[in-house]
């Protein structure tokens, strides 16, 4: 398994899901049903699962397409004039009635999480029919878009994002059938597994490549029967928002290159633990040499892939 690598031919991540504002507020504990609990912190950010990604990709010095939908406050916004300054190619459902989707999401002092989403222009997904991608993450985002998606790719990465309970077994099949990277976290695979009354191991019956991102314990990769353990990069945790979307940035910027399965999923492990490191999906995201510094100091040297796919737009060269 350490040798899979991408054998595609193409050279732009598409990125398909939310583009959000995130409220995070921090709290001493996450409170029952119908107690309440005090917020000691809130910071207004930028966020939305594909958003994040697609910025992070962008960053680590990558072509990237985000397809996502906005609402009447994003054309001419800060957020907006970011990616655009960052080169990313955005593809948006314009929804001017709506909202941008945003984020409330409160942490406690145990890294606890939990968070209400509000979809509004995100509802764009479900009224239209996407394009055919040849290298495609679908994060968060309409399920039956997704589907779409999926079978329409030429390669396919998936995750569902805290969006998992909107999955169907249809939606769920139908996805595995078609995907080449599963992606997601523990809460998220006892979701999945629940919905498909199936264990872990048999998604990567149904899937090449099965990730699963443990937090703090680092994440579990799994193909062909083997399955290997790739740590976390230890730093001092201030906000957890976006590590999940750091680590698929840097997983699949890295895959997209030929790296092998398991250089991409430490170089996932490294972006992540940058974003970890300040409050805010995008506050910390990391350049490429950024990462190749931390890589090294962990991991050893970063080698070339064994074939370069991008040309002059390659990071490496």
């Amino acid at each position: 398994m350490s040798y899979w690598s991408y054998n595609g031919t193409a050279c732009n991540i598409s990125v398909v899901g939310h583009t959000a504002f995130d409220h995070i507020c921090k709290t001493p504990y996450l409170p029952p049903p119908n107690g309440s609990a005090p917020v000691m912190k809130r910071e207004i950010l930028f966020g939305g699962g594909a958003a994040n990604i697609a910025v992070g990709i962008a960053t680590l010095g990558q072509p990237v397409t985000l397809v996502s939908a906005v609402g009447k406050d994003f054309p001419g916004s800060t957020y907006e004039n970011k990616m655009t300054k960052l080169g990313i190619h955005m593809e948006n459902y314009l929804m001017p009635d709506e909202h941008t989707a945003t984020a409330f999401m409160f942490t406690d002092e145990e890294a606890n999480q939990m968070t209400f989403f509000e979809w509004g222009a995100s509802r764009a997904f479900a009224e239209n029919k996407p394009s055919s991608f040849p290298f495609v993450h679908m994060a968060t985002a309409d399920p039956l878009y997704n589907v779409h998606v999926a079978r329409l790719a030429s390669f396919s990465s998936f995750d569902p994002g805290q969006d998992v309970r909107l999955y169907t077994a249809e939606h769920l099949t139908s996805l595995l059938d078609c995907i080449d990277v599963l992606i997601a976290n523990r809460h998220e695979y006892d979701v999945m597994c629940q919905t498909l009354s199936c264990t872990r191991s048999e998604f990567s019956k149904k899937v090449p490549l099965v990730i699963e991102t443990c937090s703090g314990d680092g994440s579990i990769i799994r193909s062909c029967g083997e399955e290997i353990h790739i740590p976390a990069i230890s730093v001092e945790m201030v906000d957890p928002s976006g590590a999940g979307d750091a680590y698929r940035a840097g997983f699949l910027s890295a895959c997209i290159q030929g790296y092998d399965v398991v250089t991409c999923a430490q170089i996932g492990a490294v972006t992540a633990s940058f974003v970890v490191a300040a409050i805010g999906c995008q506050t910390e995201v990391c350049d490429w040499p950024t990462m190749q510094e931390r890589y090294e100091s962990v991991f050893g040297t970063l080698s070339h892939p064994p074939r370069a796919l991008l040309g002059a737009a390659n990071p490496l060269q």
